[in-house]
């Protein structure tokens, strides 16, 4: 099961400058896209840039990192809601994507951002990345360009 996200807009302004960041270095980025559940939703409440390393083509997170993530998901009652990462070029799900994904559980959601983010804004964000959901199976499976608005709202939090 897919859970809705509510995503406020400064959050994507948030990740978009991370990924601008790692574009100006010609590498991916990643942010965490961290939770609390509401009711049927979960509302995103932080964009998290965990300590990581790149490359034009990858990024790794290495184990004392993946420890500093769990102790403050646990410090601020929240949870890896959504990763989102930046590719160099078109948005897709790689195999290492696939492989090296933090976020495991069923109904996790992947989204990749395009050109490293050249050129996009909070607008357009839905529109440009590629997003994936993890199945019961464990697999990456894309979620279709027109239902993700309802899987990924965003909208101010009194909205």
């Amino acid at each position: 099961m897919i859970r809705p996200l509510i995503c406020k807009p400064d959050i994507i302004d948030e990740t978009l400058a991370e990924v601008w960041r790692g574009g100006a270095k010609n590498c991916e980025a990643l942010v965490l896209w961290l939770g609390q559940r509401s009711g049927d939703v979960t509302k995103v409440v932080e964009a998290y840039v965990p300590d990581y390393e790149a490359r034009r083509d990858q990024f790794h997170v290495r184990p004392d990192s993946m420890r500093a993530i769990m102790t403050y998901l646990r410090t601020t009652r929240t949870h890896i809601c959504a990763q989102v990462h930046s590719h160099p070029g078109r948005a897709f799900h790689s195999h290492v994507d696939d492989e090296w994904a933090i976020v495991r559980h069923q109904g996790a959601i992947s989204l990749v951002v395009p050109n490293f983010g050249s050129g996009l804004g909070t607008a357009g964000f839905l529109d440009a990345v590629a997003a994936f959901a993890l199945s019961a199976t464990d697999r990456w499976e894309q979620i279709l360009p027109d239902t993700l608005p309802a899987i990924v709202r965003i909208q101010d939090a009194d909205a």
